[in-house]
């Protein structure tokens, strides 16, 4: 009965053996990653990765439309071309070193003149990049007057008439009070390092560290620089240099409105010869990532700039009232300081407060109340409604970034450093990550 030459009856047909045995046991898998990549199938290596964004094709003009859907076509093509190759390893050998080398040093020759010319040309760099950072500010405009119909020569002229009207407009209210406010603050500066003397926060002060600092000094020094008309054309540079600042910063000014005007015409045509000197498997991936860009671009700065002019306006009303010196000139300075990415409001914040300390310490105290409370509102309110459409940076990213494009372009290169560091983060995510990911 248990014995070993009895063999077991079973009721698996012969035919049906293999089958069961296929239930148990399945085949097993290669171990060999271009047999399992072949098994999966062909199409574009980016499509399933979570962090992929596809462009909104319905915002993009007919050729564009045409370029992407045929380069998603190509990008099929191209990753079965590559499925085919990965078992082929290339070496590489290094068979003439002296000529690896040479090649080698006129590359490095080739960069460090390639930095020069750049030096050069830095100035007009700030003017290409101030128009194009226009351009992109006022294309969403264009575009939503495009899906409602108009043509896009017509909507291009309404748009860039109606930015010149409002700039104009604000010009001509600011510059007048502007001018009229430096003359007063020439005349009457004196008189406010005497009248500091007599305020009781100052003696105060004196009687605490008078033994350690020379106050009395540092206002007689401060009303004899400012009482002379001479040091204040000094302190500009002289009269003449101060001249040529203004002659080459309203050309500078007129320039980059004109490069502006130019972008935004051409700006379609330049994204579609761009696209062009792209792979024509890879342009699909190119005009995901440049229609996300130039739109988080326009969206940050037209943002920032609303951000600004409600900071600058409802300080210039707050200043007014509780009778800060020269509200409207330090209105101005606020605008531009609410420019830089972060710590714009926290400048303007001591700005205001420093001149407000002129008047008397309770209206310097109003004022920096009012921007802490201010601060607040625009972070947690204001912001998030505003600039929804920007892609979010680390905040230390912000700082770093600030700082270097302070240091490279000033206020321009503080201004757009948030959207350069997005579109490098933007380009990490959805490139490199992905790439890495299937490696």
């Amino acid at each position: 009965m248990w014995g070993v030459d009895a063999p077991r009856r079973t009721n698996v047909a012969p035919g049906c053996y293999s089958r069961h045995m296929k239930r148990f046991f399945p085949k097993r898998q290669s171990s060999n990653p271009a047999s399992s990549l072949a098994a999966q199938p062909a199409g574009d290596p980016q499509e399933e990765h979570p962090d992929v964004v596809h462009v909104d094709l319905e915002r993009l003009d007919s050729e564009t439309r045409a370029m992407y859907r045929d380069s998603r076509e190509a990008a099929v093509e191209e990753a079965e071309r590559e499925q085919a190759k990965l078992n082929r390893a290339r070496e590489f050998v290094v068979r003439n070193p002296f000529r690896l080398g040479f090649i080698i040093t006129l590359g490095a020759l080739a960069a460090i003149l390639v930095g020069e010319m750049l030096g050069q040309l830095s100035i007009i760099i700030m003017y290409v990049v101030g128009g194009l950072f226009i351009a992109l500010a006022l294309d969403p405009l264009v575009s939503r007057l495009e899906r409602h119909g108009i043509k896009r020569p017509l909507g291009i002229g309404i748009v860039f008439a109606s930015f010149l009207l409002i700039l104009g407009g604000i010009l001509a209210f600011v510059i007048p009070m502007i001018a009229t406010q430096i003359g007063v603050l020439i005349q009457t500066a004196p008189t406010y390092f005497v009248d500091i003397q007599h305020q009781d926060w100052y003696r105060d002060l004196e009687d605490r560290f008078g033994s350690f600092i020379d106050f009395g000094g540092l206002l007689q020094m401060g009303q004899e620089l400012v009482g002379k008309p001479e040091n204040w054309a000094q302190l500009a540079g002289g009269v003449w240099q101060a001249g040529i600042g203004i002659a080459n910063g309203v050309t500078a000014f007129i320039i980059v409105l004109i490069l502006s005007l130019y972008f935004l015409s051409s700006l379609q045509v330049t994204k579609r010869a761009f696209y062009s000197m792209i792979a024509r498997s890879d342009r699909a991936k190119v005009i995901d990532i440049t229609e996300q860009i130039t739109a988080s671009v326009g969206g940050y700065v037209n943002g920032m700039v609303l951000l600004a002019l409600i900071n600058s306006v409802l300080g210039f009303i707050m200043m007014s009232i509780v009778g800060v010196p020269f509200a409207g000139l330090v209105a101005v300075g606020v605008f531009l300081l609410a420019l830089i990415p972060l710590i714009g409001s926290v400048l303007a914040t001591v700005l205001v407060s420093t001149v407000a300390l002129f008047n008397s310490p309770g209206t310097a105290l109003v004022a920096a109340i009012y921007y802490v409370i201010y601060m607040q509102i625009e972070s947690y309110l204001l912001t998030p409604r505003i600039m929804n459409r920007v892609v979010s940076v680390p905040g230390a990213l912000v700082v770093i970034g600030a700082l270097a494009g302070g240091t490279l372009l000033g206020l321009l290169g503080a201004l757009i450093s948030i959207p350069v560091t997005a579109m490098v983060l933007m380009i990490i995510k959805q490139v490199w990550v992905p790439r890495q990911d299937r490696q």
